[in-house]
């Protein structure tokens, strides 16, 4: 299995199967496994969350690589009122145009004072 993160370490199994030394001024036991018991679930939480997630991941690309790939709009055939998707360079130089269209005015009326 591929893991983009560091490599997980210990398994719920680890964490529940985990035995520690005692010492005359140790922790409460009853306490650390309490604490442990809910690592564990959170753990487990975690892990299947992983896995939903990496599966939906896996649908997506699948779903990504079946659909037919558009190719994208030049600024020729976007100015000719073309039924293809538009670029962000083209929308952005629309844009541009607008601003220009819009605030030049304004500077050029302001200009007065």
């Amino acid at each position: 299995m591929e893991r983009d993160m560091a490599s997980i370490i210990f398994t719920a199994k680890d964490i529940f199967e985990q035995d520690f030394g005692r010492e005359v001024r140790g922790y409460s036991k009853a306490e650390v496994d309490e604490f442990l018991d809910d690592v564990i679930k959170d753990y487990e939480t975690y892990a299947a969350l992983v896995k939903s997630l990496r599966s939906e991941i896996a649908e997506l690309k699948e779903e990504l690589a079946k659909k037919p790939q558009v190719a994208p709009a030049t600024s020729e055939s976007a100015d000719h009122g073309s039924t293809t998707s538009m670029t962000n360079f083209d929308i952005l130089k629309r844009l541009n145009r607008l601003e220009k269209e819009v605030f030049g005015k304004q500077i050029l009326d302001n200009s007065d004072f």
